[in-house]
């Protein structure tokens, strides 16, 4: 019986290894022999998850053919993967990827550390913020005093709680886009929010357009309800969205769905602007797609001068053609699992119809919470909060990258959580796996892009400020010099603890 549960063409596995292109050598750098750095390359893929683990791998003879090396190549590093644990084989079975005794398996989506490993490591893979304190425990004792009345019922509420759905319809209605209650459905989060819409509208096989990049998160969710995605890439540098490929994309490929993050864009943080919101929302309504916008970023203006373009949900008022997501997850605590869903009422009675077969409901207590804050004023003061810590983070993170990496190159962008960045001709993959060994970790540009797209990219977040955000870019420099030179961590460069 074979041991494998996926397969990887030899086409698909040859665009990954192209990707990764380094920084040419500089004098007296060695170049690995070819069989180890394809040995590298694949054992790169499994540990970014790019590559699942138990994935049937191509025949020499196959693989060979596409990389237009010898056969010898391949199976000497066939031979090197399993040796060193990452490959298993068994004649009339093939060779699948494995990853060693004792090693975690790779995550495929951006999940933080645990917090006992935060002492050594700066995390800077998860794009939140600890929560805007005295709000978080003011809302949950709130939340509280409101529970009894609730505790008599069964505590299910599919569409989510009445109070909480028109509270958020009315913080529609006073943004200039009238919205009845029957408009809202809260969900289990932006993720709950989107997994819901896509096992709606895009069954196993349909094709949904993203943007190119988009959140690696949403990208794997994607892939597992079994999508075929269709990149559209962005504008150059904060620009946001490209129209003419868009319209292209709609005309041709005619997806089910898109999915755009228009404010603060994960991980560019562009902010389109109103007139190309309006032209994407003509185009999807022309094409028959739903526009699903991912609006969890949209108070996150770092900057005071920021004038926010009106929603997209503006251009399609009745939610017959844009779905729109938010979430209190990036503008308040990732640990408030709490979004919703604003869309026609014909489209949430089916999400909640669909939701039987899933979570059933949202928690209770958290709604309430969120509904305390909506209520109270404490929203607007725990995201004035969120603001401020941001906007410090994002200053602190640039001027040390500055100082740090002066070759590496981006956009400072004038919201959101993270900052996207060209890595000065070095790979984003083996960037996050030397930042491993010295100390930080960083999510490579390939995991925001579809088959392998980015990898002369990372993504920076928000999360770190002062000294800690100085030491994260000395950890990167370190990092950079191992991927430049093919060299080993020192014992300068070793990995500490640091305590903020």
């Amino acid at each position: 019986m074979a041991q494998w549960t996926s397969a990887v063409g030899p086409a698909q596995l040859a665009r990954l290894l192209t990707s990764q292109q380094d920084r040419p050598a500089g004098p007296g750098t060695r170049r690995p022999p070819a069989y180890r750095a394809l040995a590298d390359g694949i054992r790169l893929l499994v540990l970014e998850g790019r590559v699942p683990v138990a994935a049937r791998l191509p025949a020499e003879r196959e693989l060979a053919l596409a990389l237009s090396v010898s056969r010898t190549t391949v199976a000497a590093a066939y031979e090197a993967l399993r040796t060193e644990g990452f490959l298993e084989s068994r004649r009339g079975a093939g060779s699948w990827t494995a990853v060693p005794a004792g090693n975690p398996l790779p995550a495929r989506g951006l999940e933080p550390l645990p917090p006992d490993a935060l002492g050594s490591m700066i995390d800077l893979g998860c794009a939140s913020l600890p929560a805007p304190e005295p709000w978080l425990t003011r809302a949950v004792r709130g939340a509280l005093e409101e529970l009894p009345p609730y505790a008599h019922t069964h505590g299910d509420y599919p569409a989510g709680l009445p109070a909480l759905r028109a509270m958020i319809a009315e913080r529609y209605t006073a943004r200039g886009i009238p919205t009845m209650p029957e408009q809202i459905m809260v969900t289990t989060g932006a993720m709950g929010a989107i997994d819901a819409i896509c096992h709606l509208f895009a069954g196993r096989g349909e094709r949904i357009a993203v943007e190119s990049p988009s959140y690696a998160n949403i990208l794997q969710l994607m892939r597992e309800t079994g999508a075929r995605l269709v990149p559209v890439a962005m504008a150059e540098g904060l620009a946001g969205w490209d129209l003419d490929r868009w319209r292209q994309v709609l005309r041709e490929a005619a997806p089910r769905i898109a999915y755009v993050v228009a404010d603060f864009h994960n991980p560019t943080g562009a902010l389109a602007d109103e007139d190309q919101r309006r032209r994407l929302v003509e185009a999807a309504r022309s094409a028959g797609t739903v526009l699903v916008a991912d609006e969890t970023m949209t108070e996150l203006w770092l900057d005071d001068d920021v004038e926010m373009p009106r929603p997209v949900c503006g251009f399609d008022p009745a939610g017959s053609t844009v779905v729109t997501v938010g979430s209190a997850s990036k503008a308040f605590w990732a640990g408030m699992r709490i979004g919703w869903v604003r869309a026609a009422p014909d489209v949430i009675r089916s999400l909640v119809a669909a939701r039987a077969y899933a979570d059933l409901g949202t928690p209770v207590l958290e709604q309430l919470a969120v509904n305390w804050l909506f209520s109270t004023g404490g929203w607007e003061q725990a995201v004035a909060l969120r603001r401020a810590q941001a906007r410090e983070n994002r200053d602190a993170l640039v001027g040390a990258l500055r100082r740090e990496l002066p070759d590496w190159e981006f956009s400072v962008p004038r919201g959101g959580l993270t900052l996207w960045v060209r890595a000065g001709g070095l790979s984003g993959s083996r960037l996050a796996e030397a930042g491993e060994r010295v100390g930080v970790r960083v999510p490579s540009g390939p995991r925001f892009g579809v088959d392998g797209a980015f990898e002369g990219f990372v993504r920076l977040p928000f999360t770190v400020g002062g000294a800690v955000a100085d030491e994260a870019a000395a950890r990167l420099s370190a990092a950079a010099r191992i991927v430049e030179t093919g060299g080993t961590v020192g014992a300068a460069e070793g990995p500490r603890t640091f305590v903020a």
